[in-house]
């Protein structure tokens, strides 16, 4: 976790796993990313392990850190892995759940899995049954009337590092098989669920590293992973790959099925920390226009209400926070209340804090092509809650009242 009319079609050729490729119009799409803003929510931490979504499945390894990530507990707890994520899979989403954000007024929700849980690979420790559960997730989408963004959340070798991505550690995407396998997970998802009727979008790989990897790298993989995926109803979302949404006005020329996705958050430097209140509203309004400023249309796939990087293990396992200076770098504030707990205990000046922010966010993004808030519920990160925070009123309802109108001033 961190972050228009083409001309004729021109790319190279495929890998074998691709499909062939299919030029299809914007028109034909269940969800007209160009036409119509995204306000959307991610389900995070239910088919792809995070520490600080659902510490209480982690809190076994807070003293030794044998298990940080899914890769570590599967391998750690073998055959009980398989049971705890069982009941995980069928308990922390539910159709009540997709009904939920129906009911607040969104319409997309986007939903992580890693490769692993689409086409294994021989030898890992991972744990297979998710997909099944998946599946079953696009039919409540579709009958909560919400259109779904299949996100392959993890690669194999990890493409960003992240405890997020699978495995935690260094970044071995791009090397061996792995990129093959990548457009294998992808093929097979394109192939089992691009016709569902709640499938609105599929998105190529969650935050690959950019500034680790090869650009050119990158840009064939999403040129063989539109082919892998490109199908009749369905758009293709790539990220930024932290490189800057401006950077990629020049790709996909013919490729007219794109949405390009930036996660802005503004916890994860000391820089962004030190600002105030005011001066995040003022960053995150500049980064909408910037959004608004691509040749396609452009979302906000990740971000927050959390000024702050407070919440328990967001960092990692066992890791503090650079907001109190736990982490790294010098103190900037108390993180009382907001390492842990629930909305409702938050200070009265974060709940104000928070509710402004929010609100210029989806100000900011819409001016783009629209949001996904990172994530509906997690177990005690309060400033991450959507359902939290819309049960205490600090985000809008509906998504269109404004208690702190025109902060971005357009």
């Amino acid at each position: 976790m961190k972050f228009p009319t083409f001309a004729a079609l021109s790319f190279l050729p495929l890998l074998s796993e691709a499909a062939p490729f299919t030029l299809i119009t914007r028109a034909g799409s269940k969800f007209d990313y160009s036409k119509t803003k995204v306000k959307g929510v991610n389900l995070g931490g239910w088919f792809v392990l995070e520490p600080w979504i659902t510490p209480s499945l982690f809190q076994d390894f807070a003293e030794n850190k044998a298990a940080v990530d899914e890769w570590t507990f599967c391998a750690t707890l073998k055959g009980k892995a398989q049971e705890r994520l069982n009941k995980h899979w069928r308990s922390w989403i539910t159709r009540d759940d997709f009904n939920q954000i129906a009911k607040a007024g969104l319409n997309h929700v986007r939903i992580p899995i890693g490769y692993w849980s689409v086409a294994p690979v021989d030898g890992e420790p991972y744990k297979q049954g998710a997909y099944e559960v998946f599946g079953e997730a696009l039919d409540w989408a579709q009958e909560a009337g919400l259109k779904v963004t299949i996100d392959l959340h993890g690669a194999p070798g990890s493409q960003n590092g992240f405890d997020n991505s699978g495995h935690y550690g260094s970044v071995g995407w791009t090397k061996g098989d792995t990129v093959k396998q990548t457009l294998k997970a992808l093929k097979r998802l394109s192939d089992d669920h691009a016709s569902h009727p709640a499938v609105a979008s599929i998105e190529l790989l969650n935050e690959p590293m950019g500034p680790e990897l090869d650009r050119g790298t990158i840009e064939q993989f999403y040129r063989d992973g539109y082919g892998s995926v490109i199908n009749d109803g369905i758009s293709v979302v790539f990220h930024e790959a932290f490189e800057g949404v401006e950077t990629w006005d020049g790709f996909g020329n013919g490729l007219d099925k794109l949405v390009l996705d930036t996660h802005h958050y503004e916890v994860f430097e000391n820089e962004l920390l030190q600002l105030s209140p005011d001066e995040h509203i003022q960053s995150v309004c500049e980064y909408g226009s910037k959004m608004a400023a691509t040749n396609k249309p452009t979302i906000t796939g990740e971000f927050t209400g959390g000024l702050t990087d407070c919440a328990k293990w967001l960092n990692g396992l066992g890791k503090g926070a650079r907001y109190d200076g736990t982490y790294e770098g010098e103190r900037i504030g108390s993180c009382d209340g907001k390492s842990t707990g629930t909305v409702a205990g938050l200070s009265k000046d974060d709940k104000s804090n928070i509710r402004q922010f929010i609100e210029a966010q989806l100000d900011a993004y819409e001016k783009a092509a629209g949001w996904v808030f990172w994530t509906w519920k997690n177990e005690a990160a309060p400033e991450w809650n959507m359902q939290d925070l819309l049960a205490q009123g600090l985000f809008p309802q509906p998504l269109t009242a404004r208690k702190h109108p025109g902060q971005c001033g357009y």
